[in-house]
């Protein structure tokens, strides 16, 4: 139960991440902003699979 902050943090800094890319360069752009959002969210997922995840 020691790491659910920790977790939240992270997730809240993907948000944050996605939300600043989204403003900052893809603002009328729907499906390069769908694309470059998952991409993130994978990148966010993998790096917390092999390097956080401490089960």
């Amino acid at each position: 139960m020691a790491t659910h902050p920790f977790v939240v943090l992270y997730v809240l800094a993907m948000v944050a991440v996605v939300v600043g890319v989204d403003i900052l360069f893809f603002r009328n752009r729907i499906y390069e902003r769908l694309a470059v959002n998952i991409g993130i969210v994978l990148v966010f997922g993998a790096f917390y699979l092999r390097f956080l995840n401490h089960r």
